[in-house]
């Protein structure tokens, strides 16, 4: 440390030195007589030895510091260093006492154990003794019960069950009474479930839909030629087809009313002609309406056969191709029936076609699934029986005639086919935009699905999907925990159950993500 201080010094020196002597050289070369040079000289010279020794004193001064700094953190180092040790020796000792004393303990135990096994035996022997004397005690009362009562052990033991049986018996018949009240509280359910799908069919917006059809007059004239003199062209016209005429104040329109959908295309055909010849009288409406029931059958077996080359069937009974040309005029919830069957047979041939099943019979069932519809008006039943017995009428396949009974879950599915032509039905008849008045109703039920999920406490975000058949509830990690998801994923469930109408079911999935990151560098 001194010979950096001595060598510093001797720089500084240096340095002021220079400058005095460059100084003094540029001065008397430039003024050679000045005198006051040599004295200024000299100050500066006496300056810059006394600037060096304060700069030397300064730098020992630092070097103390610096010297003395080390000193002391290298000691408190040293101190934090003993003291850590200490707290460890410390914790050593304190870990070893802890241990001796559970050893300590562990003998106890085992010797507490090994006096309760010497009990433990010693009982087992008294009871066994006790046991002997017990058994001893009961052979002999029961001979004492068997010489008082006269009767043995085995005709008391019959006695016994006699008893039990007639006791069982009446708790039997309770149990019989309870079923029974329970079947006629579901027959009353089922009952109302029938009514209410009855009500449905015939409800005033469905048949203001799906049996009427307006025809358009060319003048209000029309309708007094339409009804005749003294209504006999209006009654000729009913008679012959079968329809009701409604003749009000709608202006320049008829209104046929039936529930028969071909009866009713053959008035509406029947009353346009005449309107259009404009010769109406009875026997030119009978004349008409023969001509027009033979066209509208023609087209009915043409329709027919065309849905069944489209889907390369062949094999198929003349009569189930009329009956499949008739649905061409059936609707359900404003759907066309025969492009419906149409669909749902495509639909299912491909799926059948995907998992390596009868891609003909798929289509085959799939297009005679919803027959009965072409007759359901005229006959009493179900579409699912009526279809199925016209399935069986006309030699269909079984695997056939169990989609039909199946597909609406009258009996079970007993086929994949079968399984495929429901799924391929509910696809068809819920997709949005296949029925008219189900498009609004789909958007509505998907916001109502995110809303009824998001209501929930600790819920982040609702997504509504597969068409509103599945919720999947994204939570958060730290408001909702694995077992409370469960009973979310229920109260959610439950709370669609309660407040929404859909078809089929609503899966709902609760999703509980933690992720954790971090890198390694």
């Amino acid at each position: 440390m001194d010979g950096i201080i001595s060598i510093l010094a001797t720089l500084v020196l240096g340095v002021a030195f220079g400058a005095v002597v460059g100084f003094f050289l540029k001065k008397s070369g430039a003024d050679a007589k000045s005198r006051d040079a040599e004295a200024e000289a000299e100050k500066l010279l006496a300056l810059a030895k006394k600037d060096s020794a304060n700069i030397l004193k300064e730098a020992e001064l630092t070097a103390k510091e610096t010297a003395l700094k080390a000193k002391t953190e290298g000691e408190q180092a040293v101190t934090e260093r003993k003291r850590e040790l200490d707290e460890f020796e410390k914790r050593l000792l304190h870990r070893e006492g802890m241990l001796d004393k559970k050893a300590d303990q562990a003998d106890r135990r085992e010797e507490e154990l090994a006096k309760k096994d010497l009990n433990l035996n010693e009982t087992r022997s008294a009871l066994a003794k006790k046991e002997e004397g017990v058994s001893r005690t009961l052979s002999m009362h029961i001979s004492k019960l068997e010489e008082i009562s006269g009767m043995t052990s085995t005709e008391a033991k019959e006695e016994l069950k006699a008893g039990l049986v007639n006791t069982a018996r009446i708790e039997a018949a309770g149990t019989v009474k309870k079923l029974e009240e329970k079947a006629r509280k579901g027959a009353e359910e089922e009952a109302r479930r029938l009514v209410s799908q009855s009500i449905q069919r015939i409800s005033n917006d469905m048949v203001a839909e799906n049996t009427v059809s307006i025809v358009d007059l060319p003048s209000e004239e029309m309708k007094g030629r339409i009804i005749g003199r003294e209504g006999r062209n209006i009654r000729s016209l009913e008679v012959a087809t079968g329809v009701d005429l409604i003749i009000d104040d709608t202006p320049n329109a008829v209104i046929l009313s039936c529930f028969n959908p071909v009866k009713r295309e053959v008035a509406r055909l029947t009353l346009m002609r005449l309107i259009k010849d404009g010769r109406i009288h009875p026997g030119r409406i009978e004349d008409t309406v023969e001509k027009v029931t033979k066209e509208v059958n023609a087209k009915i077996r043409e329709v027919g056969e065309h849905a069944c080359d489209e889907l390369g069937l062949d094999g198929i009974h003349p009569e189930i191709v009329k009956l499949l040309g008739r649905l061409k005029y059936r609707t359900s919830y404003s759907q066309n029936v025969l492009n419906h069957s149409v669909e749902v047979a495509l639909l299912a041939g491909m799926m059948a076609a995907e998992l390596g099943q009868n891609q003909k019979l798929a289509r085959r069932a799939g297009l005679l699934h919803d027959i009965g519809k072409a007759v359901d008006q005229d006959m009493e039943g179900t579409h699912v029986q009526i279809g199925a017995d016209l399935a069986r009428k006309y030699n269909e396949h079984k695997v056939v005639i169990n989609s039909i009974l199946s597909h609406h879950e009258d009996e079970p599915p007993e086929s994949i086919i079968a399984e495929l032509v429901s799924a391929a039905d509910t696809l068809s008849a819920s997709r949005p935009g296949a029925r008219r008045e189900m498009l609004q109703n789909y958007i509505k039920r998907m916001r109502k699905l995110e809303e009824i999920g998001d209501s929930f406490e600790g819920v982040d975000r609702t997504y509504a999907i597969q068409a509103g058949r599945e919720v999947r509830v994204v939570v958060e990690p730290s408001a909702i925990h694995d077992n409370e998801a469960f009973f979310l994923a229920k109260d959610i469930a439950q709370k669609i159950q309660d407040e929404l109408v859909y078809p089929g079911e609503i899966k709902v999935t609760v999703i509980r993500e933690t992720r954790i990151t971090d890198f390694a560098r």
